[in-house]
């Protein structure tokens, strides 16, 4: 079993389609428009096979995000190699990012960084 693919609601589609390819290596498909209802949507797709479907409508209830919340809290991309690690995590700090952890070993033993990317979402970065 694998999961087939990550769903997250964002306010601006193209910025945030941006912030994937840009940042992530992320190839999207066409945008997907329900005209009836308004819903669009893009599926990214990763080097690994991975896919991420980014959806808008004009529904969308924005709220404060906290770290602390329960239910999915981030999202985690494995890169390669901590110079990988470091490098993109320096790149989305010099961006604007705000980073909540600098590049270190956890004590579970993972090397990584967590930043807040898009719309206040938290991106982990790993080898």
């Amino acid at each position: 079993m694998k999961i087939e693919h990550i769903a997250m609601y964002v306010n601006d589609l193209e910025r945030t389609k941006y912030f994937f390819e840009k940042y992530f290596g992320a190839v999207s498909n066409d945008m997907y428009h329900n005209k009836k209802t308004d819903f669009k949507s893009y599926f990214l797709s990763f080097d690994d096979g991975v896919r991420l479907e980014i959806m808008t409508r004009p529904e969308i209830i924005l709220h404060n995000k906290n770290i602390y919340n329960s239910g999915y809290i981030h999202i985690a991309f494995s890169v390669g190699s901590r110079e990988r690690v470091n490098s993109l995590t320096e790149t989305l700090k010099n961006d604007g990012y705000e980073i909540l952890s600098n590049p270190r070993v956890t004590g579970d033993g993972y090397y990584e960084s967590c930043v807040v990317g898009i719309e206040g979402n938290i991106i982990e970065i790993t080898v």
